[in-house]
């Protein structure tokens, strides 16, 4: 396991970077304007194709992409997000894909990966001073707001969260 303690969000100008490096990955979207045009995270969600080759997630895992990494073990990889949508925002994600591109695909087979992710937040959160709570979002397909396909649980906290979420 490994921290990463001196590593500070960035700034809220990020956003549009963060759009960037996603559209970078992804294809044209479906009114045939490139990826990079897109306003928001809704619309490269949109856009996305859900695939089940190489994701810019896997960039990051393989270190090709820089992150901000909070924490490492065999499973999973926790890095802070570059378009925060709270104080604390980290994504964790399986080292592993094995086809666990969303939730929606998960199987049997994919149990204990679904609990790593689950501890592995537990563990940040922790690790992130959040004890008086966060909160926990997977994203799911095209109206879920998905936007990279390689399943990610979005950890926030820091604030007071408000419901309904969505």
């Amino acid at each position: 396991m490994s921290r990463n303690s001196s590593a500070q969000p960035p700034s809220a100008t990020a956003s549009g970077d963060r759009l960037a490096v996603i559209a970078s990955h992804l294809s044209h979207s479906c009114l045939g304007r490139p990826a990079t045009h897109m306003a928001g995270e809704k619309e490269a969600a949109l856009a996305a194709e859900p695939i089940d080759g190489p994701t810019i997630f896997d960039k990051i895992i393989r270190k090709e992409i820089p992150s901000q990494v909070v924490y490492e073990d065999q499973k999973v990889l926790a890095f802070r997000d570059i378009s925060p949508q709270a104080p604390v925002h980290i994504i964790i994600i399986p080292k592993v894909k094995d086809g666990l591109s969303r939730l929606s695909k998960a199987e049997e087979r994919h149990v204990e990966a679904l609990g790593s992710l689950l501890y592995a937040a537990k563990v940040v959160a922790k690790q992130e001073g959040l004890d008086d709570g966060f909160r926990i979002v997977i994203n799911d397909g095209p109206k879920g707001c998905q936007s990279v396909y390689h399943l990610d649980v979005h950890l926030l906290g820091g604030r007071q969260m408000n419901w309904p979420p969505g």
